[in-house]
C-alpha cells in the first residue's frame, strides 16, 4: 500500500488498541513521507461516549506517539446517534485534549448541522481549540454535508456511489473547491477516498490526485 499512496486512514485501531511494538514496525516498513491516520478506539466514541475516557485516550496517544513523525491526525469518529444533547462531553474531551499531536473529529448526527445556533457553538469550540472539522462527502447522505472549515488543514472523507461518472464529477467539483481554498490559506489536505466496492477507489483517488495537481500546481 505504501508504495503506491503517502498515507492511510488507520481504520484498524478503531477496533482495538494496538501495542507499541505494532506502530514502530508500521512507522519501520513504510517510505520516509509517509503518513498514519489512525482513528481512536471505539471504546472512546460509541462504547463511554466521551464520559471518563481520560485513560484510554491517554493509552490511545502514547501507543501511537511510536508512530513518531509519520504520525499525521488521529480523528475521532463518533457514533450517528451522539447529538447535541451531549455537548457538554464535546467540550470536556476537548478542554482534556492537551496533546502536542493535531486532532479531528468527525460527528456523523443531522442534528450538529441542521439548527445554526447548535453547529456555530460547534464550530466556534473547534477553531478556539484548534481541532480540525472532518468532512464527509457521501453520496445519499447530503445531510451530513457542511463546508466549515476550523483549521487551516482539511480533513476529508469522501465516498463514492460506485457510479463512474458522477463519482468524477464529484471529485472534479472537490478539485476546484480546494483550489478555492489554497488561495485563501488552506495549508494541508488530507483527503481519503473509500467505496463499498473498493476495486474502483485506486482509479478514483490516481485521478483526483493528477487533476488536482494540474490546478494547484502541487
Amino acid at each position: 500500500y505504501s508504495t503506491q499512496f503517502n498515507c492511510i486512514e488507520l481504520n484498524a485501531t478503531f477496533y482495538r488498541l494496538f501495542p507499541p511494538s505494532t506502530f514502530e514496525k508500521w512507522h519501520v516498513t513504510t517510505p520516509e513521507n509517509f503518513k498514519f491516520f489512525p482513528k481512536l478506539e471505539q471504546s472512546i466514541s460509541h462504547f463511554r461516549r466521551l464520559k471518563d475516557v481520560e485513560q484510554v485516550v491517554e493509552n490511545n496517544v502514547t501507543n501511537m506517539s511510536h508512530l513518531k513523525e509519520k504520525l499525521g491526525m488521529p480523528f475521532l469518529q463518533m457514533h450517528n446517534n451522539f447529538g447535541p444533547k451531549d455537548f457538554d462531553r464535546v467540550q470536556t474531551f476537548i478542554d482534556n485534549w492537551q496533546y502536542d499531536i493535531p486532532l479531528a473529529v468527525e460527528f456523523r448526527q443531522t442534528d450538529w448541522y441542521n439548527d445554526p445556533a447548535v453547529s456555530s457553538a460547534l464550530y466556534d469550540l473547534l477553531e478556539k481549540n484548534n481541532v480540525t472539522n472532518v468532512m464527509v462527502d457521501t453520496a445519499g447522505r447530503r445531510d451530513l454535508m457542511h463546508m466549515r472549515l476550523t483549521t487551516p488543514n482539511a480533513f476529508v472523507r469522501w465516498v463514492g456511489a460506485n457510479e463512474p461518472s458522477s463519482d468524477r464529477k464529484r471529485l472534479d467539483e472537490w478539485v476546484e473547491r480546494v483550489a478555492d481554498w489554497k488561495k485563501q490559506g488552506l495549508k494541508e489536505l488530507n483527503f481519503f477516498v473509500h467505496q463499498n466496492v473498493e476495486k474502483e477507489s485506486p482509479l478514483l483517488s490516481a485521478y483526483f490526485i493528477e487533476k488536482l495537481n494540474k490546478k494547484i500546481g502541487t
